[in-house]
């Protein structure tokens, strides 16, 4: 799929208010360790060596969320820009969101949030045959209260063909601010050097694309 826009962004789109209370609410839920696929959906069955694997890839800490004032918040946006950068996916769910910690020295290496097929759940009709279609995140943090912990898109999709294009999006460093990509597009977190970086996540699913 050739896109002319790889992500859109909104600055300042959520109220300060808005965000503090998803930081507070996320802090006072019983944090886990993130995991990345291939390790399952439970951290508690890793053992030592898997763990260490894992931290390779991914080290951060992720609260589920499933609040319907946050998807109220947010679900307009997705909408927006969906339209705006031509990509007019059609969806109709979206997962739990995911209250995500970064602490110094923690990051996400470079992934992308869709898999080859589709979620195979037949007890669950919101997600059985679909896919994710369109990725969601939301700065939580003020800007001045971490350093490092960017937010990288690979606009060549890790094509080894194509010549290294990357590029970070530094739009959403002020609180509130968010952006919404293709899930099949490739980006990471960088190590955060300084400080806490508060984020929320959100995949939004839709049919296979035709």
């Amino acid at each position: 799929m050739n896109l002319q826009n790889y992500f859109w962004y909104f600055q300042k789109a959520i109220p300060t208010h808005i965000c503090d209370d998803i930081i507070k609410y996320g802090l006072q839920t019983r944090e886990q360790m993130a995991v990345t696929g291939g390790y399952g959906e439970d951290p508690k069955k890793l053992n030592r060596q898997q763990v260490k694997d894992l931290k390779k890839k991914r080290d951060s800490n992720i609260v589920w969320l499933a609040e319907n004032w946050i998807y109220k918040e947010l679900h307009p946006y997705i909408r927006q820009a969906s339209a705006n950068a031509g990509w007019n996916f059609q969806w109709d769910f979206s997962e739990a969101c995911q209250f995500t910690k970064y602490n110094k020295g923690q990051y996400y290496d470079w992934h992308c949030d869709s898999w080859a097929g589709a979620y195979n759940k037949p007890n669950d009709p919101q997600t059985h045959g679909k896919i994710r279609k369109l990725s969601v995140t939301l700065s939580l943090s003020d800007e001045k209260d971490y350093k490092g912990g960017e937010l990288e898109f690979d606009l060549r999709n890790k094509d080894p063909d194509k010549k290294r294009n990357t590029m970070v999006c530094k739009q959403i460093r002020p609180k509130g601010s968010m952006v919404i990509f293709p899930s099949f597009v490739w980006h990471r977190v960088k190590p955060v050097t300084k400080g806490s970086r508060y984020s929320l996540v959100v995949w939004n699913l839709g049919r296979p694309f035709q």
